[in-house]
């Protein structure tokens, strides 16, 4: 295989000087993940990059990118900035590549629906995605610089939390298809409301290449403001998707299976019926919007739907496991309101006793208390048993709840745990979902150390 960016290459893409020639499979930014071959970029942040350099060569590096001279044993590639250095390579890859790329943003579901676009579009050629959560200032270049030159398709995630953000990522993207899965209360603190939210999320349709499609979230009380934001910037196509007869994507059924879920929809008018291996409607309407995109892209939208089965829930977003007699639904990874409904909703589903451990929702601003107090209807919804509850603002939800609800209530998790752990028995089934900050991944260790 051909080098993702030779030394001639990084040259010219960057304006940096290489002190000896190298090629580079690759590009890294942490020597923790670093792949023998790979570009190290010395990016300056919480850490200055350039003091991991030797240890980047030591891992295997073929080259490192910095921005002074150092002491090495091997190649560097000297450049004004590292982090423009970075951005210089996505914007270069961009410029070779002819791969039709999909950029997907949203308040929730967006790794979801990156990992299913991964899948659908990964069935009908090789396929480049942005890794894991890669979706800020430096992860976006990251992953762009990434693709290669011979990708036929690519799904790149852009997040934000301030005005602007998105502006600046998309336009080194250039994507044909902007999908925005949902707007929901998030970020708040920043924003002040969720017209603003919608507002900041539509600046994705900014980038779109020319007769490029704006993907918009039907069922959204959102949508319409996301649609005119995409007709004011003159997106070619504005299609909706959601459960309205007027989706261009629609979701027409849904059943839960043991594995998953089995799905009807309508797509562009041809009917599309597939099984995908993750429970949730939410995770349903994710897939819908997949497959739009998959459609106007002109992919076999029927191969795409098929390979859907072997979808399975993410780490922190819905997967699964059993542990000592009970069912686990790790949803620890983030939480919104629309998300915290979604998840609960999930748990609603399920046969045994079901029990909710929820953790504040961070950077939810001035009402942040009524947002966490809304959380009861949803958790009646779900006819859960028992509510652990972890956070000072989940204090407003502990008030809301009948006493026969009441699990358990602490400001951490490490307090939160041992009250969970005893009151635990076979056949329970435990929904964990909080922001990330509140590290209810501990409790997901616990119940995994339980099993």
């Amino acid at each position: 295989m051909s080098a993702l960016w030779t030394s001639a290459d990084a040259q010219a893409a960057t304006l940096g000087h290489a002190s000896a020639a190298f090629g580079a499979s690759g590009i890294s930014i942490d020597t923790r993940t670093l792949v023998r071959g790979d570009l190290f970029v010395a990016l300056k942040d919480a850490r200055d990059g350039h003091d991991f350099v030797p240890a980047a060569f030591a891992a295997g590096a073929s080259a490192a990118m910095v921005s002074r001279m150092l002491e090495s044993n091997g190649p560097l590639l000297t450049v004004a900035n590292t982090l423009r250095g970075l951005e210089d390579l996505a914007r270069a890859a961009r410029v070779r590549s002819n791969a039709k790329i999909v950029a997907v943003t949203g308040s929730a579901g967006k790794t979801t629906t990156k990992e299913i676009l991964r899948i659908a579009l990964g069935a009908l050629g090789s396929t480049h995605c942005s890794a894991a959560s890669f979706n800020n200032h430096w992860g976006v270049p990251l992953s762009l610089a990434s693709m290669p030159a011979e990708a036929r398709y690519a799904v790149l995630e852009i997040g934000m939390n301030h005005f602007g953000e998105i502006r600046a990522l998309v336009g080194m993207v250039r994507p044909q298809v902007a999908l925005v899965t949902t707007i929901a209360p998030a970020h708040l603190a920043f924003f002040g409301s969720c017209e603003a939210i919608a507002d900041a999320k539509s600046e994705i349709f900014e980038g779109l290449e020319a007769g490029g499609a704006a993907l918009i979230p039907a069922d959204s009380p959102y949508g319409e403001r996301l649609a005119q934001r995409a007709r004011q910037i003159h997106a070619g196509r504005v299609l909706r998707f959601g459960s309205g007869p007027d989706c261009d994507a629609r979701l027409s059924s849904y059943d839960a299976i043991d594995a998953g879920a089995r799905i009807g929809a309508e797509v562009f008018g041809t009917p599309v019926e597939f099984v995908l291996g993750a429970p949730g409607r939410h995770i349903a309407v994710n897939a819908l919007a997949a497959l739009l995109a998959v459609a106007v892209l002109e992919g076999d939208v029927l191969n795409a739907a098929a390979a859907l089965k072997s979808f399975g829930p993410l780490k922190g977003r819905g997967a699964r496991f059993s542990a000592g007699g009970i069912e686990v639904i790790d949803e620890s990874y983030n939480a919104n309101p629309a998300s915290m409904a979604a998840a609960l909703a999930l748990l609603g589903e399920a046969k045994g006793r079901r029990i909710a451990v929820l953790g504040d929702m961070l950077e939810m601003g001035a009402d942040a208390a009524s947002h966490h107090a809304s959380l009861a209807a949803p958790i009646e919804a779900a006819r859960a048993d028992l509510v652990f509850l972890c956070g000072p603002n989940m204090r407003a939800l502990w008030d809301k709840l009948p006493a026969s609800r009441r699990g358990g209530h602490a400001l951490s998790a490490g307090e939160l745990i041992p009250l969970l752990m005893r009151e635990l028995r076979d056949g329970d089934v435990v929904l964990v979902k909080g922001s990330n900050g509140m590290k209810l991944s501990a409790a997901i260790d616990a119940l995994k150390v339980r099993g």
